[in-house]
């Protein structure tokens, strides 16, 4: 059954005479259940001919249909059933001028198997779906002169037809090709999903049908660097809903022409939603840089933690790129000890993403095999989750411990200096060896704690609680007086660092995990 009211009959009947599939006409006259649109196109053409026949005539008397009518009777099937075929293109008129043929000619068996052909050599692991779909703008002009029509049918009547109780095309489309493309995957089509399915149409030879809004409502077309088109979907809805009717009808009169070609597919698209892998990593180089460094197209060092890292990433999850983030970063000579430091990696477009607690382990151990880095606690987090990283970063604390060189002798009284000062307030201006790539700006920092532990009578260790980004470096040597106070000033001699390591980044995150 079409479930088409009565009220709609005149809509029916002036769609179905100038060349509108009978998809489309169930679109424009508000049928909003999937059934209908679900029947095999030959059964649909003969439902459809039986709702319009006059009364008392058969479905099946050809003689007595309409000229246009009868030229679209013998149109083959297209959808649902899994031996059907796509109309033939013998004959006029084939193509749907509303769709420009994505409802007769593109839901059918065929390219149900193309699609899922490429899902299946894209090797992807997912357990639902999404579908989505780019419809050429075009179809958006031609939809609305149609629903222009109907709207006059209806007022004939004294009713009112809005745009938003017709059925859009995407919507009637997917119901149409969901079921079909679920028993072709086996899994369930969904609203919302990590993994994407997406085809992409194209209709070059109706491209122009947009031009003529760009002359009527020239501020809604703004060209912009990162689109091929003004004519978006976006921008020709927008000047749809400014243009009057009249100036509507003048450019782009009823009925839309009948094309000799139906819509073509310029892709299919499969894509998963990114997946993040967090945990703490320890870095016992002093000459390995957390991310790769290269200055001037030249690199400096053969490997970065970043890469050790995420090597492993990039293999297992078979990902097409990935981002990397940590809670601040170590210079190049600095070690990080203790627990680590929190990093998350995002996978892009994972293909492989289904891990059980041990692959998870065995991939840390495979991390693991350098003699440069360690990690712990990896572990498979949330986008969500990874925020928690960043969240108060200002405020959080960091420990480290130095070893430090004074040109002058060392005396007890200076060392119980440092050990009684609590909550020491800095000032630090972007220290010069960073200034190239921030800019300059003085900064307050705060040293919570200081102890010390004597070497020698030029040495001296500093274990330090401090506030996050403070420069270590710079609080010790001074930075040619950019950072006030600094040891130098507060010993009352020229200081300076000799090593530097991270004994605890105070970020609680990831959560720890049992070895």
């Amino acid at each position: 059954m079409l479930l088409i009211e009565e009220k709609y009959r005149p809509v029916a009947e002036i769609l179905f005479s100038t060349g509108t599939c009978p998809r489309c006409v169930l679109r424009l006259c508000c049928v909003g259940f999937p059934t209908p649109y679900r029947l095999p196109y030959k059964d649909l053409m003969g439902e459809l001919q039986k709702f319009l026949a006059p009364c008392g005539e058969g479905a099946d008397d050809e003689d007595n249909a309409p000229p246009n009518k009868k030229a679209r009777l013998d149109d083959s099937d297209t959808c649902y059933a899994a031996e059907e075929q796509s109309p033939d293109t013998s004959g006029a008129p084939e193509i749907c001028n509303l769709c420009l043929g994505i409802l007769q000619h593109h839901c059918n068996a065929e390219f149900v198997k193309k699609i899922f052909h490429k899902v299946h050599s894209a090797g992807y692991e997912f357990k639902d779906f999404v579908f989505s779909v780019s419809l050429p703008a075009q179809l958006l002009v031609r939809e609305h002169c149609a629903w222009l029509q109907a709207q006059q049918e209806m007022r004939k009547q004294g009713r009112v037809l809005e745009k938003g109780d017709i059925i859009q095309l995407k919507e009637a489309y997917k119901w149409i090709i969901h079921p079909k493309i679920s028993d072709e995957l086996g899994v369930q089509a969904v609203s919302k999903s990590v993994f994407e399915v997406g085809v992409v149409f194209c209709h070059q030879e109706t491209d122009e049908d947009c031009h003529f809004l760009a002359n009527v409502c020239k501020d809604c077309f703004k060209p912009a660097r990162n689109k091929q088109s003004v004519f978006t979907r976006m921008a020709v809805v927008k000047a749809l809903e400014k243009i009057k009717e009249e100036d509507f009808w003048r450019q782009f009169p009823w009925p839309p022409s009948s094309p000799k070609t139906a819509c073509d597919v310029v892709d299919m698209q499969c894509n998963h939603a990114s997946v993040f892998v967090a945990g703490r990593y320890n870095k016992y180089s002093r000459s390995l840089p957390q991310t790769p460094w290269v200055i001037d197209g030249e690199r400096k060092m053969e490997s970065s933690v970043e890469e050790l890292i995420t090597e492993q990433l990039i293999s297992v999850f078979r990902t097409d790129s990935f981002n990397f983030s940590s809670s601040g970063r170590e210079d190049v000579d600095v070690r990080t000890l203790g627990k680590g430091r929190p990093f998350a990696v995002e996978l892009v477009n994972p293909h492989k993403v289904q891990f059980t607690k041990q692959e998870v382990k065995d991939l840390q151990e495979k991390i693991n095999s350098s003699d440069k880095i360690r990690v712990r606690d990896l572990q498979i987090v949330t986008r969500e989750a990874v925020s928690h990283m960043k969240e108060g970063e200002e405020e959080k604390t960091k420990c480290y411990s130095a070893l430090l060189w004074t040109e002058k002798n060392i005396k007890k009284e200076d060392l119980e200096l440092l050990d009684n000062l609590k909550e020491l307030k800095i000032v630090q201006k972007t220290p010069l060896r960073v200034l190239h790539r921030r800019p300059l700006a003085p900064r307050t920092r705060v040293i919570h704690t200081m102890n010390t532990k004597y070497v020698d009578e030029h040495h001296f260790r500093l274990y330090l609680k401090t506030q996050a980004g403070t420069y270590i470096k710079e609080f010790v040597h001074g930075d040619f007086g950019r950072t006030v106070p600094n040891i130098g000033l507060l010993m009352k001699t020229t200081a300076d660092i000799l090593e530097l390591d991270v004994e605890s980044v105070d970020v609680d995150w990831p959560p720890a995990l049992d070895d």
